[in-house]
């Protein structure tokens, strides 16, 4: 098998199949081809994203398996008066190249280039944006009806990966879908894989339909049968009421018609034309439709296709090679985070640990090895993983859900309520707290702090390094007062000393990491080393900072707080989060209700969504890196010193 299939490898047709590329700037362009050249096109089009991909990163294995798909639909449909809603929309590298972005196409996932998902803001092609999944179907429902409402007659398309079939709102929908008879096309992308391979009794159901070739091909040699015979109209309508009794016996479940939508496949989804053929009859159909059509993740690209996770979403890669081309000078927290936990595992029989399709990206693949038992994936179902672990404690195990901090966003009244208001012992890992970089806003981890700080019971820990998520984790698994949230950042710790035996701390403590006589610099977990080097800039300017590791977030050290505000006159907090709601609105706060009238200046993500690029470009864009951190505490006291004369002048 060749590396990838590369039209330009070939060198014959180079020439005619750049210019096809090139010809091809929006959906009417695309629909002037011939059918015979869409598969040329297709291939064109998987060595651009190959190439853009290895150069910027991004999503490449699903984009390499939604090229034929992503081009038949919008040769068949008239986009954008038709709607095409993709879940998730890590897959819409194609239907970017198709719509007037091609040659934008470069940018992407770089600062102020194109979002690696769906953007209302940046295409009229992309009518509703997404970053998470199970969300097209419910979307695809409310345009749907939206259109009936307002007495149009566009089509509506909702691209589902079967990954979605694991989360509970994707069913939600469904639910609607069926029963309200819209006309709806769902196409179901199958490829077996979420990010990890997809898990549960949905999973098992696709793979059975697969199977279902006796079923089909008994079914069209009844109906080429009865063609022949006379009176087949009658005859017809009679093989017709006995068909949901036939499926009954020989598919199992038929899961989506009793639910109300018809069923069709499935199909091959990287054959163009059969695509474009069954396409186009659908189209013809009222109401709503199911359209399962089979893809391989990595389509086209040896490396891609055999290592389907690694090659989901990449850095810069060498695209000969498949080797990353990412230079780490450290541990990344994920990794070492995996690594404690294995360890814990071993330590302590009562730790159990779930994560949301995402063994592997939550660095727990070693553990789901070694401890199966205690290992849970429970699909794309935050919500679900989050009762689950409630279930968990309160029979005297020890859960630890591990999750992006963008993704248990979903999961929040069930922290509240079926966590919190318990006072279950769960412990939440919140991977990529803060700037996640170049996914940008849809996962960006700006919001935990203040979310999960206005819940009862619950303790925030942000640990500063490696070896503080060490020392984290084992206090977690020896806390049961109460749900417990550790955060860290998608980032590579500052320092690789983790195989410390385990430090012990107290429940709400902090420490004083640099102490000073002017300034007081009250930082939180990714931002304290950035803390500690602004105070070594600002020495130059003979300005002498506190810096404080404030690992606990919530509750916070009241006896360092006393003293520090007794102590400083100019009191400033560094948190890689929301501004709104965040740790620093918490001091404030605190101080303010006991009389406190320091001068305090809050730094961290201001109140708007934080566009997509590289984490330490946009830290230093929103001057959360040293540098702006000690401009920020400069302009502080020059205000402060502005103000105090001006005083002594009135």
């Amino acid at each position: 098998m060749a590396i990838w299939t590369s039209s330009f490898l070939r060198n014959p047709q180079e020439k005619r199949m750049s210019k096809m590329l090139q010809a091809v700037d929006n959906p009417e362009d695309l629909k002037k081809l011939n059918i015979e050249d869409l598969s040329v096109l297709a291939s064109e089009i998987r060595d651009l994203i190959i190439d853009i991909v290895s150069k910027n990163g991004g999503h490449l294995g699903p984009n390499l398996g939604a090229v034929e798909f992503s081009i038949a639909l919008h040769y068949v449909f008239d986009s954008p008066r038709d709607i095409m809603i993709y879940d998730v929309s890590h897959q819409s590298y194609t239907h970017k190249i198709l719509t007037g972005r091609k040659d934008r196409f470069h940018t992407i996932r770089t600062a102020g280039g194109l979002s690696g998902f769906m953007n209302r803001e940046e295409s009229e092609y992309d009518s509703f944006g997404a970053g998470h999944a199970c969300t097209a179907l419910s979307a695809a429902l409310g345009f749907a009806a939206a259109r009936d409402l307002k007495g149009e007659d566009n089509k509506i398309i909702a691209v589902v990966g079967d990954g979605s079939l694991t989360g509970g709102m994707a069913w939600e929908a469904l639910n609607q879908i069926g029963i309200s008879g819209r006309d709806l096309l769902v196409l179901l992308n199958d490829n077996k894989m979420s990010i990890s391979r997809n898990v549960g009794a949905i999973a098992k159901y696709l793979t059975d339909v697969l199977s279902d070739d006796p079923y089909n091909k008994l079914k069209n040699e009844i109906w080429k049968l009865t063609g022949l015979l006379p009176k087949y109209e009658t005859l017809r309508k009679t093989v017709a009421a006995v068909e949901e009794a036939l499926k009954g016996m020989m598919v199992p479940g038929v899961i989506f018609e009793k639910f109300g939508l018809r069923y069709f496949g499935p199909i091959d989804g990287h054959d163009i034309k059969l695509l474009v053929k069954t396409l186009s009859q659908v189209k013809k159909l009222p109401g709503p439709k199911i359209l399962h059509i089979l893809t391989v993740k990595g389509k086209g690209y040896k490396f891609a296709e055999e290592d389907t996770y690694r090659l989901h979403g990449v850095s810069k890669f060498d695209k000969m090679t498949g080797k990353s081309l990412s230079l780490r000078k450290s541990l990344p927290y994920t990794q070492v985070f995996g690594e404690i936990m294995t360890h814990l595992g071993g330590i302590n029989d009562k730790i159990c640990v779930i994560t949301a399709a995402m063994s592997s990206g939550t660095g727990l693949s070693e553990f789901a090895e070694k401890y199966p038992d205690r290992f849970f994936d429970v699909g794309i179902a935050e919500q679900h993983a989050v009762t689950f672990a409630g279930g968990l404690a309160a029979r005297g195990l020890k859960p630890y859900f591990a999750v992006y901090s963008s993704f248990l966003q979903r999961g929040f009244d069930q922290v509240l309520h079926d966590v919190a208001l318990q006072n279950l012992p769960v412990v939440f890992c919140l991977d990529r707290a803060g700037l996640v970089g170049d996914d940008g806003p849809t996962h960006h981890g700006s919001f935990d702090i203040s979310y999960l700080r206005a819940i009862p019971n619950v303790v925030i820990v942000a640990p500063r390094d490696g070896r503080e998520l060490r020392d984290s984790l084992f206090w977690a698994s020896t806390y049961d007062d109460g749900p417990v949230v550790i955060r860290y950042p998608r980032a590579s710790v500052p320092e690789e000393n983790v195989d410390l035996g385990f430090r012990s701390f107290k429940t709400g403590s902090w420490e004083i990491v640099r102490d000073g006589a002017e300034t007081a610099i009250l930082a939180v977990g990714s931002m304290v080393y950035s803390a500690w080097k602004a105070a070594d800039i600002l020495d130059k300017d003979r300005i002498n900072c506190r810096v404080i590791n404030c690992r606990f977030v919530s509750p916070m050290d009241e006896g360092i707080l006393v003293e520090t505000l007794g102590k400083f006159e100019n009191i400033v907090t560094v948190c890689e989060n929301s501004i709104k709601g965040g740790f620093g609105e918490g001091v404030i706060r605190w101080a303010s209700e006991r009389g406190y009238k320091n001068n305090f200046k809050t730094l961290g993500i201001p109140d708007k969504f934080i566009e997509h690029g590289n984490r330490d470009l946009l830290l230093r864009n929103l001057k959360l890196d040293p540098e702006g951190i000690a401009v920020s505490i400069l302009e502080m006291i020059q205000i402060g010193k502005t103000k105090t004369g001006a005083r002594k002048q009135d």
